[in-house]
């Protein structure tokens, strides 16, 4: 209780002004919902591990620019799955792209909607989301 406490007066404490995010009505929430939800494997500053965890930090945004990559982020398990309503989940979402690799989210970006994430998120990668994201990743590298 003690830690959720302290989680909620981190993300109520003053930070430095950050730049706008679309589709982020709420960013402090966002920012609870990720220290909630994501940042125990992702890590605080979203570098993830070499382990299990695919980084978010100069990373996550890549996936826009490839096909299927939009929505491979929104269906991923941890993501598909949470437990959040997808209004606060299209938030977080893009939240983290702004947070963690606002640098590689493309021009003309369009924020998740909550609609798109309840579509999305009724077909959640199992499996199959390790070859998804390899193949993913194989058109990432070549755009580099």
């Amino acid at each position: 209780m003690i830690r959720l406490a302290a989680m909620m007066m981190m993300a109520a404490a003053p930070v430095a002004a950050q730049p706008a995010m679309p589709g982020v009505p709420n960013p402090a929430q966002a920012r609870v919902d990720y220290m909630l939800k994501c940042q125990g494997c992702h890590q605080p500053d979203g570098a993830g591990n070499a382990v299990n965890t695919p980084p978010l930090a100069g990373m996550v945004a890549r996936f826009l620019a490839v096909p299927g990559g939009r929505q491979f982020v929104a269906r991923v398990p941890g993501v598909a799955m949470v437990d959040l309503d997808s209004v606060r989940l299209a938030q977080l979402l893009n939240w983290t792209l702004y947070r963690f690799d606002a640098r590689h989210v493309p021009a003309g970006f369009t924020p998740y909607t909550p609609a798109e994430i309840a579509a999305l998120r009724r077909r959640p990668l199992r499996l199959d989301r390790v070859g998804a994201r390899a193949t993913l990743m194989t058109h990432i590298e070549a755009t580099r």
